[in-house]
């Protein structure tokens, strides 16, 4: 299982987008994928068409500890793809969970038991590093982070990446980056390609190959309550999203590989050989 927050601080980069497209390009490549709103916008609730104003309840009834996973999981109309929502009522939960001992980690313990049944578990975090950000960098193991390739694309990288590292530091010892997806790119302009220069400076072996391109489709579709792949599959919104996904799906067998102990060294110490070592055992 994967577990990967979409998160940057900026906003309109692209994170729901994302999150909303590349899920469901993943369950069409047959991977079975959650996706959870963090986001008190619920944006990505509403791209699946979930009434956000009725009396259903969200993540917010489960991060306040009046409501079980199992009762706010929405299946989705396509096959593979679940969906936790959110509401506006998720904005007051974190001035509601200032003073709950472990606060940084409720989303965490809330959905423990049930990401093992996913593949992938996609999470949409708000434009912000708040407490609801904290939590989904708590849940997940990776971050990959949307910018969109425009002149501020770094601006605040910078606090985003100290906050991993913090999280990674106090909280969460598996997190790390594992990709950014440039967004809204438009190859024609000087702009977006010195941009996603830039960005492969900064962030070495970490930019995504597959540039997802401005694309009037992606904007039509949350409208319509479906993802690209399902809106219109010829646009190049949806092929830009599939190329991604088959991309993310390629470093499944490299992070696997990264995960594994490593193999004993040739020059290792026989057993019923003795050794000295200079200075102790160390």
């Amino acid at each position: 299982m994967r577990s990967i927050a979409l998160t940057n601080q900026k906003g309109g980069v692209g994170k729901t987008t994302s999150v909303a497209n590349l899920g469901a390009c993943l369950a069409l490549l047959e991977r079975k994928v959650l996706m959870i709103d963090v986001d008190p916008q619920a944006n990505l609730s509403i791209h699946y068409g979930v009434d956000i104003y009725g009396d259903r309840k969200s993540l917010y009834d489960l991060m306040i500890g009046e409501a079980k996973v199992e009762e706010i999981l929405c299946r989705t109309n396509f096959e593979n793809l679940d969906l936790i929502p959110s509401n506006i009522n998720l904005a007051g939960a974190e001035i509601e969970m200032v003073g709950v001992v472990g606060r940084e980690t409720i989303l965490k313990e809330a959905l423990d038991h049930i990401m093992e049944r996913y593949d992938y578990v996609l999470v949409d975090c708000p434009p912000s590093l708040g407490l609801l950000t904290l939590n989904a960098l708590t849940t997940v193991r990776e971050v990959v982070i949307p910018v969109q390739t425009e002149f501020f694309a770094l601006q605040g990288m910078s606090k985003l990446i100290d906050t991993i590292r913090l999280v990674r530091r106090r909280l969460n010892p598996d997190l790390q980056v594992t990709g950014i997806v440039a967004c809204m790119y438009d190859g024609r302009t000087r702009l977006a390609q010195e941009v996603r220069a830039n960005i492969e400076q900064y962030f070495p072996d970490k930019l995504y190959k597959s540039m997802i391109r401005k694309n009037i489709k992606l904007a039509e579709s949350p409208s319509h309550g479906k993802p690209i792949s399902s809106y219109d599959r010829n646009s190049l919104g949806c092929k830009d999203y599939m190329a991604l996904a088959r991309e993310v799906i390629a470093q499944e067998a490299v992070l696997r590989r990264a995960a594994m102990p490593a193999a004993p060294s040739d020059s290792a110490p026989q057993e019923g050989k003795q050794t000295s070592v200079a200075g102790g055992n160390g």
